[in-house]
Order: structure tokens, then sequence, then C-alpha cells
């Protein structure tokens, strides 16, 4: 039976759920074969600590991407998070052009949330991220990340439905097929996501309850859980619930936690990715 094989392209932190030790797991579990590409190694992640250390591993990025070129390998998927600089979008560019042809391009343009960049971002990386997220197949910003990569103003909740279709029309417009908006919420009892293929013009949606906390690193545990169920060719719809419903299971698990900080305890939900990986 044939195994798919994704790439993911991202961050380590050594200690703190998300990234690296986040995707690596989840889509593992979801009977995909995971190879990494890290971009950073980081003592803990960068949210809610102080004096982690941080070793770039940029240099690195090229010379392992001509290795595997010279033993010809290839993805089913390419799925990038957490890119840290200007150079790194470019190298991503340069391994889309040279893994790219048969794979799915999948981009998480992680830079912000509640409608301000991240540390360290600026409005001309975004510029970049943008021109990325043209190279890609699939993509799946929140709305802070989609304000900022097309211009426009950060929409807070509650969303309404034709305004959340008009970004998604937009951000397609950036070259990708398929737009994956996160974190919307029509309503207080409501949270999940919305998607538009621009191929077919057909969009879609899956909510679930709004359980109104905040755990670092849910974004990962989203994209990991929805890149493992398009790598196993899941149709659209069926990918975004898969990955609503485990990224619910995770933050329900970790409701009686006191310190958010760490992240989810996904590791106590593995089994029910592993239950839908058929």
């Amino acid at each position: 039976m044939y195994q798919p094989r994704v790439l993911t392209i991202q961050d380590i932190s050594c200690f703190g759920k998300c990234s690296l030790t986040v995707a690596l797991p989840i889509i593992s579990a979801m009977g995909v074969e995971t190879c990494i590409m890290p971009t950073a190694v980081l003592s803990t992640h960068t949210g809610g600590f102080t004096g982690y250390t941080w070793r770039d591993l940029t240099g690195d990025m090229r010379g392992i991407a001509a290795h595997w070129k010279s033993l010809d390998l290839k993805f089913d998927a390419i799925y990038t998070g957490y890119l840290g600089s200007a150079e790194q979008l470019r190298i991503v560019g340069e391994i889309f052009r040279d893994f790219g042809r048969g794979a799915v391009k999948l981009v998480d343009p992680v830079m912000g949330d509640n409608g301000k960049l991240y540390p360290g971002f600026s409005e001309e990386f975004a510029a970049g991220m943008a021109k990325l997220c043209g190279k890609a197949d699939i993509i799946v910003p929140n709305l802070t990340e989609a304000a900022f990569m097309l211009g426009i103003p950060f929409e807070k909740a509650p969303h309404d439905e034709s305004i959340i279709k008009d970004i998604l029309v937009k951000l397609t417009g950036l070259g990708c097929r398929i737009a994956v908006l996160t974190g919307i919420i029509p309503d207080s009892s409501r949270q999940g996501v919305m998607a538009y293929d621009s191929a077919t013009g057909e969009f879609c949606s899956y909510y679930s309850k709004n359980l109104d906390v905040k755990f670092h690193g849910t974004g990962d545990v989203f994209a990991s859980a929805f890149c493992g169920a398009v790598a196993k060719k899941k149709p659209l719809p069926d990918a975004l619930k898969t990955a609503v419903d485990f990224t619910v299971a995770c933050i329900e698990k970790s409701m009686g936690d006191s310190e958010h900080t760490y992240g989810v305890r996904f590791e106590e939900c593995l089994a029910e990715i592993v239950d839908n990986r058929g």
C-alpha cells in the first residue's frame, strides 16, 4: 500500500508544543511519512518565554535540498510553517520549484494574530509571504495574516460571511488555488474555518463550538492535521472537519491546565487522528 510522503519546513522548539514538535507526530500518526527541514532550533518557542536561545539554520537549508535533489526525492506535499526571514522565503520558493512537481504545496503564513504582526515581522515581510503564497496550491492564514498580505483592515468578530468570502477570493488572487481562513467566529457560540476553491468556485466551511480560550500552537495543530488529511487525498470539506475536530479535542483535553503557554495536550488525542487516517 502506498504511503504518502510530506516535507514540512519550519522551526523546532526544544520545549513548547508548536511547529515541528507538533507537525512531525501529528502527520506521522495519520499514516504519512513526514520529512523535516528545520529552519531554526530554539530552546523554547517565543510566545510567553524570555531569554530563549536561537540557532538559525538558514545556511543549511540549500545544502539539505541539494542532497535530496541528488537522491531524486519526491514528496506528495510540502507544508511550510513559521519562516523567520526573507531569505528563508526565497529558499522555500526554490524548494517549491525543485520539488513541487506533483506535490501539493501548502503554506501556513505564520506571522501574526489578533490584528498585529508578531515581533520581528514587518509589512515588507508580509508582502514577501504573499508572494510565496502565490506559489502555493493551498494557504491557511488567519484573519490577521490575510489582512497584512492583502493590505486590508483586520476583521474583528463576529464575522460576516459575505466579507469572509470576499477575503477568500482576494487571497486566491495571490495565485493559490485554495484559500482557507482560520479563526472565523460567525457568532458567540461557534468558531471554525471557511475555504474557497478558485478552480471550482465553491466555498465550504466547518464550525465547532467556540471554546473562547487561547492556547499557544493551536494553529500549528490545525495546519498539521489538515496537511495530513490533504496528503491522504481527503476532499476539502472532510480535511477541514478532520483538522477542526482534532484541534478542538486537543483544546478540550487541555482546558484544566493552568499554563496555556506550553501548548495543548495533542499527544493524548493522537488516537483520534489515527482513527481518521483512512
